[in-house]
């Protein structure tokens, strides 16, 4: 089953009242990159490609079409017994852009990132809503101990 907005918003914090929704919380933009050398993944590890960030300029990211890594700027906490998605927001796809993620296991905490797809020039704000997570209750055995664990927290 999945989880109230209300439910998710109090695993989180430091959020605007216009973030919590009937069925989830919305993420916002803190930053975002270009990825300007090769990844690699293997069956024995990973590693991930060089970035650099892109400038806001007034506080707006005006990005061409192309692949970005978006950072969320809420540090996000996935309690035991629960398993989390992001979902775009519908703006985004509205405006030709799409928002790929990955499953949140239960125990992870960090301020997640996901691949911005632009397929028609858009301007996005620092602190815009970007993302939507829910929580969905889960059975499983342990918790969330890999690389990305505590990830852009201070």
């Amino acid at each position: 089953m999945f989880k109230s907005g209300r439910f998710i918003a109090a695993q989180l914090e430091d959020l605007r009242d216009d973030q919590v929704q009937p069925n989830g919380v919305d993420l916002t933009l803190e930053a975002v990159f270009e990825q300007t050398s090769a990844g690699r993944i293997g069956r024995d590890g990973k590693t991930v490609g060089e970035r650099e960030p892109i400038d806001a300029e007034d506080g707006w990211y005006r990005l061409p079409p192309g692949g970005y890594v978006v950072r969320y700027a809420e540090t996000v906490r996935i309690p035991e017994d629960h398993v989390g998605f992001l979902l775009p927001r519908s703006s985004l796809l509205r405006n030709s852009c799409m928002l790929d993620t990955a499953v949140w296991d239960a125990g992870y905490e960090g301020r997640g990132e996901g691949l911005l797809e632009v397929h028609h020039e858009i301007e996005l704000e620092a602190g815009a809503r970007i993302a939507q997570l829910v929580l969905a209750d889960a059975a499983h055995s342990g918790t969330y101990e890999g690389d990305y664990q505590g990830e852009h927290v201070a």
